[in-house]
């Protein structure tokens, strides 16, 4: 049991003491960021203390923000590390629509995450480690001898039957209330984005998109003669719904596009209420919402955060999502709830490319079918918010003072805001002679925007990576201003 006293000799509350106990195991390492700690039934017996009392422990450690709790899963120990600053959010910080000019870094940066002598830290890919690669691998064959010749004909627009229910059962933990006719499958979430900005835009309009944005989306708008109307946004918050209603007024807008569950590359979530007043103010002006939900269901708790689509009455709302982030990427499996904009994307998608591949929809109708899906999730979530954790650590250990990185709740990536004077793209040059690649924060940008910033992956975590992470650091310190 605990004494009264704490080390000092002064007499201390009962709670103070599990909790000054507690932090104690964290500062030695016995708990290391992203660590579950014990159950408050388990802590109550090893004390010898009521479970009130360390509720009342747990809540103080949150308070001092050394621990989080997450829903339904328990008590986490908290990256001690520095919170990225929050951009200026006035009204009339919007940028005028730009052109997109592509350039060959955004290739180049393609390109080399799929290098297997590079060491990936910048890529957006979850690792082949966590994925179920031998469940799949027996379903796909499995499907492929049941079905026989059906397995290699055309599964026309809208896509496999039987994938389709699977998906809007999926659908209403987003709260989506959709039926198996409402859903497109597409190659990739990719597609489905491509699609909905073809059923929604003509050359020439301007969509508006948030900042700091998908440079691949980027890219996409400008091969389709768009204009991208950069929308200011937060770490915590997404997109500046202020920033975008005083946008809409001053111009007009013919879509917008975002990612509104653990964004690519800042990992917000925008909370519930803000998705409402998105889709009313989108709504108001009957312009429509291009939704990417692609990392929604790699939430660490485990609730599923909602969807902009569920707030949606008048079909306005596109939903786009795949399971490239979760599963398998090279199933290339997406989907699109287009509401109003359903008949023609289904049109669209037939004169692009007639038909999604059948073996892989067979293969993920029977996965999802079977329950493997949300078994995957529960260990993939608690995988990625370690790695995130243990990632964030490292970056603050190695990077130079002053490194700033967010905190997301959710997906496997890390914005890091290094010093100002430190150069992305020279870190991002030097990254790669040394057999590293990142994404540096200029290609999420139209306006020469973070260019002290970079893209880190956490979709692995082991020895090498924190060596990468440590060359790194050095090379960014090397980048440093001389004064």
């Amino acid at each position: 049991m605990i004494n009264g006293l704490n080390k000092s000799g002064v007499t201390s509350l009962l709670y103070e003491q599990v909790a000054g106990e507690i932090a104690a195991l964290v500062e030695q390492g016995t708990f290391r960021a992203g660590d579950r700690l014990p159950s408050i039934r388990q802590l109550s017996t090893r004390f010898d203390v009521s479970i009130n009392t360390v509720m009342q422990a747990y809540a103080l450690l949150e308070d001092k923000r050394l621990i989080q709790a997450r829903p339904q899963s328990g008590y986490y120990v908290r990256s001690r590390v520095p919170e990225i600053r929050e951009p200026d959010l006035q009204s009339r910080s919007v940028i005028a629509p730009a052109t997109i000019t592509i350039s060959d870094l955004c290739h180049q940066v393609m390109r080399n995450m799929m290098r297997r002598d590079l060491l990936p830290l910048g890529s957006a890919i979850p690792s082949a480690e966590n994925l179920p690669i031998d469940k799949l691998n027996r379903i796909m064959a499995s499907e492929l001898r049941k079905y026989g010749d059906h397995a290699v004909l055309y599964q026309m627009p809208p896509g496999y039957e039987r994938l389709r229910v699977q998906i809007a059962r999926r659908a209403l933990m987003a709260g989506i209330s959709s039926g198996p006719d409402d859903i497109l499958v597409t190659s990739g979430c990719v597609e489905a984005v491509l699609l909905a900005l073809r059923a929604t835009c003509r050359a020439g309009d301007t969509i508006a998109v948030e900042s700091p944005f998908y440079f691949n989306f980027m890219q996409m708008i400008a091969e389709l003669g768009l204009k991208a109307l950069e929308i200011p946004a937060t770490p915590r918050d997404g997109i500046s719904i202020e920033a975008l209603r005083y946008a809409i007024e001053q111009g007009r807008i013919s879509a917008c596009l975002v990612v509104t569950n653990f964004s690519n590359p800042l990992g917000s979530l925008m909370p519930d209420e803000r998705k409402r007043e998105l889709v009313e103010l989108l709504v108001r002006h009957e312009i429509p919402l291009i939704e990417d939900d692609i990392y929604g269901d790699l939430t660490f708790d485990n609730e599923r955060p909602g969807s902009a689509k569920s707030f949606d009455h008048s079909d306005l709302v596109i939903y786009c999502s795949s399971f490239s982030k979760t599963i398998a990427p090279g199933y290339r499996v997406g989907w699109a709830i287009a509401g109003r904009f359903q008949a023609e994307m289904e049109r669209l998608k037939l004169m692009m490319n007639i038909a999604s591949s059948s073996p892989p929809q067979l293969a993920m109708a029977e996965f999802l079918a079977t329950g493997g899906y949300d078994h995957h999730l529960r260990s993939i979530r608690r995988v990625h918010a370690r790695n995130i954790s243990q990632m964030a650590e490292a970056v603050a250990r190695y990077f130079p003072a002053g490194t700033r990185m967010t905190h997301p709740s959710g997906g496997f990536i890390l914005w890091v805001e290094m010093p100002e004077g430190i150069d992305a793209i020279q870190l991002y040059h030097r990254a790669l002679a040394q057999g590293i690649s990142i994404v540096p924060g200029p290609l999420f940008s139209l306006s020469g925007k973070y260019s002290h910033h970079i893209r880190l992956s956490a979709a692995q975590w082991n020895e090498k990576i924190e060596q990468g992470i440590m060359t790194l650091g050095t090379l960014a310190a090397e980048l440093l201003p001389r004064l």
